[in-house]
């Protein structure tokens, strides 16, 4: 504090001056993503977007709102930014892919203790990056310093998705019945689930910078942190003739397939179907976890599932393959 000036914004740890210079150095990231829709440039008050609804009949809006949860830890370790900026953008895209909506438009959300103008255009890169890679709008956002709320160095993100998919089009697990075959896409990992228990294990043994024998190669740090899987293109190849989509996200296969399930209906999953990523084998022997636990806490190597009348399985597993994703049986739809 000046005793000429008393006490100032900066004095108490907000730095106007390095939000607004953050702002400048992120509109060309920004506007790298701008789609015919996005009526208005980055700063002003709100995000104008004008959807073409030509080409949907009686069009619904679907969204959704995430985070990236204690994902952002390893970051913070590793000092890497950008892909946990991707990875919400992915995660958000595939959480109403799954509805049959084509994403819009993203907005995202960056709070920090006090902003670190390098960090915060890493982070939006990856935003940038994604959303170039998905087709979406990044519109709008809010960074907010927060002094005192957050530890030096750290941050937390959210970001919301919209899109639109023609009401008749709409996937919601209506159409699921006994004997349709489920097909596991793989993922790219842990996604952006599970975190906690993978970090409360593997950080009691290992840097994020340790190469264990089992990764083949890459760090602890380089296992946790890749990018979170978007599915789009291969739900949109395939969702024509799909009962349903899940997007195994918290809760792993079980739970988040039985949010779709009829009363009546469960699922049947052979566990040993696929080859699980060897980060989850060394999860579970560090830590001894059960199985159980992670079943419930990862997606243990598939990130999406295709619930599929049997006739359409060879077809959804020719347009995986087209999209060079990985694609599997791995069980049934029975009667509870």
């Amino acid at each position: 504090m000046s005793p000429e000036t008393g006490t100032t914004y900066r004095d108490a740890g907000v730095d106007i001056e390095k939000g607004e210079e953050t702002v400048r150095r992120i509109k060309p990231l920004v506007r790298s993503t701008f789609t015919p829709g996005v009526l208005a440039d980055i700063g002003s008050f709100g995000a104008l977007f004008a959807p073409d609804l030509g080409k949907y009949d009686d069009p619904v809006l679907v969204s959704s709102v995430d985070g990236v949860g204690t994902k952002l830890k390893v970051a913070f370790a590793a000092g890497v930014y950008d892909t946990v900026g991707s990875d919400l953008v992915n995660h958000c895209v595939n959480d109403i892919a799954v509805c049959g909506a084509d994403p819009l438009f993203f907005l995202d959300y960056l709070s920090t203790g006090k902003l670190d103008s390098d960090v915060a255009v890493d982070i939006i890169a990856g935003f940038a990056t994604a959303c170039r890679n998905n087709g979406v709008a990044l519109i709008g956002g809010e960074t907010a310093e927060m002094p005192d709320i957050y530890a030096e160095g750290e941050f937390d993100l959210a970001g919301t998705i919209v899109g639109l998919v023609s009401r008749g089009e709409i996937i919601d697990g209506s159409r699921i019945s006994r004997g349709d075959v489920l097909i596991g896409v793989a993922s790219t990992g842990l996604h952006t689930n599970g975190y906690s228990l993978a970090r409360k294990v593997l950080f009691e043994h290992f840097s994020v910078d340790d190469k264990p024998d089992v990764l083949g190669g890459i760090s602890v740090g380089e296992a946790l942190l890749t990018v979170h899987r978007s599915y789009l293109d291969l739900i949109r190849a395939t969702r024509s003739n799909a009962h349903a989509f899940v997007h195994v996200t918290g809760g792993g296969i079980p739970g988040n397939t039985k949010r779709l399930l009829a009363e009546g209906l469960d699922i049947d999953v052979d566990y040993g179907s696929w080859e699980r990523p060897q980060i989850f084998q060394l999860i579970q022997e560090l830590g001894r976890v059960p199985e159980d636990d992670m079943r419930s806490a990862f997606n243990l190597g598939v990130g999406l599932i295709g619930i599929l009348d049997p006739a359409d399985a060879d077809p959804f597993l020719a347009a995986a393959k087209a999209c060079n994703v990985d694609a599997f049986e791995i069980g049934q739809v029975i009667a509870s």
